[in-house]
Formats: structure tokens, C-alpha cells, sequence
């Protein structure tokens, strides 16, 4: 459930706090463990560490970001591939058939000359 438009978007004034009279170009990583902070337009052009429960990721803050929260660009699972051998094969036939294509369109382009 989204928050009450009455009470208006949760910004966490500790980062306000740290933000206040700095600039975006001289401030640096701004660590922050409040993942659910809604990004504001004061904060754009800053770069945050925010925490993923095992380190800081560093999310550098745009316009299209605004009305978003920290936490979303902080991804909190590692994604594994897929698949074991049988996906190792068809990966390695992929890749094959990419350098076989490579070899076939650079020999073409220099018979043409």
C-alpha cells in the first residue's frame, strides 16, 4: 500500500541533514542505510551508498529518478545463471557460431576491396 498523499513522501532527514550546504560535485559517497527514503529533487546530481544488507551499493541520483525510492537501485539478491552443463554447451555452441560469423563478414568485406 502506497503512503497517504495527506502526510506526502517519506525523505529521511538524516540524508537531508547531510546533504545541506554541500555540492554534488565535491560531497563524495553519501552512505545511507534508509532504503526506503523517497528520492527528492535536492538529492539529484549526489551519489549515495546505499545498503544492500552486505555493502553499499553507489546509486548516482538523475531526474528520472525522483519520486523513487533508494532502495530500488540497491539490489539486495546476486542473480546465479541457470542451467549446468547442458547450458555451458549450448553457450559455448553460441559463441561459436558469433566467431564463425565475425570470420565470414570480415573475409567478404575484403574481397570486395
Amino acid at each position: 500500500m502506497t503512503r497517504s498523499s495527506i502526510k506526502g513522501p517519506y525523505v529521511d532527514p538524516r540524508i537531508l541533514k547531510k546533504l545541506e550546504g554541500k555540492k554534488p560535485s565535491t560531497a563524495g559517497v553519501i552512505k545511507t542505510w534508509s532504503r526506503a527514503c523517497q528520492i527528492a529533487p535536492e538529492m539529484v546530481g549526489f551519489t549515495f551508498g546505499v545498503h544492500n544488507g552486505k555493502d553499499h551499493i553507489e546509486v548516482f541520483v538523475t531526474e528520472d529518478m525522483v519520486g523513487h525510492r533508494l532502495g530500488e537501485f540497491a539490489l539486495t539478491r546476486k542473480f546465479v545463471r541457470h542451467g549446468g552443463k547442458m547450458q555451458k554447451d549450448l553457450e559455448m555452441a553460441q559463441k561459436e557460431g558469433e566467431i564463425a560469423a565475425a570470420k565470414a563478414a570480415k573475409g567478404a568485406t575484403e574481397t570486395k576491396k
